[in-house]
């Protein structure tokens, strides 16, 4: 005769909880009690595409202002969501916003709002960041670790390059390392002082 642990093996596991409560959660066979499986809800996934809440601050960078990570940030998470009013064709062509991003040919969204912190991320010719497009929503993604204090930046593209950053100058880490930008900024103060 076999045992009840024989039987138990051969159930499903429905069967084997309704086993333990019709036999007063005992096995009968030798005396010990069954081996419990407890099944916990398994959490829901969290997408890729969800914000990861992380500690950031606006701060004066070398563009103006710029988006600093007040935490370390691990490489491939979403960052935070590029947000806005989505325009008209019409006010695409007549808006004068720097602010602008074309998710799609027909979608262009204009993050001008201060609510939109996204927009205080600067150009980079060596990015932390990248810039991911999932069912006409934008998001920055961070493309490696990304240390507390670090300024994030994603490359902005050719054309927002070759109209905006080009004629005045890149002044992202890669195109002005540390030693020329102390003396572009000092010769910017002195400017300042003049007028």
């Amino acid at each position: 005769m076999s045992t009840l642990h024989d039987k138990v093996a051969r159930l499903n596991t429905m069967e084997v909880m309704r086993l333990q409560a019709l036999t007063g959660g005992r096995d009968r066979g030798n005396g010990n009690p069954p081996t419990t499986r407890v099944q916990t809800p398994r959490p829901m996934r969290k997408s890729k595409f969800t914000p990861g809440g992380f500690d950031l601050a606006v701060k004066k960078a070398r563009a103006g202002r710029g988006l600093f990570a007040q935490e370390t940030i691990p490489k491939g998470v979403c960052i935070i969501e590029y947000v806005g009013r989505t325009l008209t064709a019409k006010e695409e062509e007549t808006s004068r916003s720097r602010y602008l991003f074309e998710v799609t040919k027909k979608k262009t969204i204009d993050g001008w709002n201060k609510r939109n912190t996204a927009r205080y991320i600067n150009h980079s010719c060596r990015p932390n960041c990248e810039i991911e497009i999932r069912k006409k929503r934008v998001f920055v993604m961070s493309k490696r670790k990304i240390q507390p204090g670090e300024e994030l930046g994603y490359n902005y593209g050719k054309s927002y390059f070759d109209s905006f950053l080009k004629p005045i100058g890149c002044r992202c880490l890669k195109c002005m390392p540390e030693k020329e930008w102390k003396k572009v900024s000092a010769k910017l103060k002195r400017k300042k002082k003049k007028a």
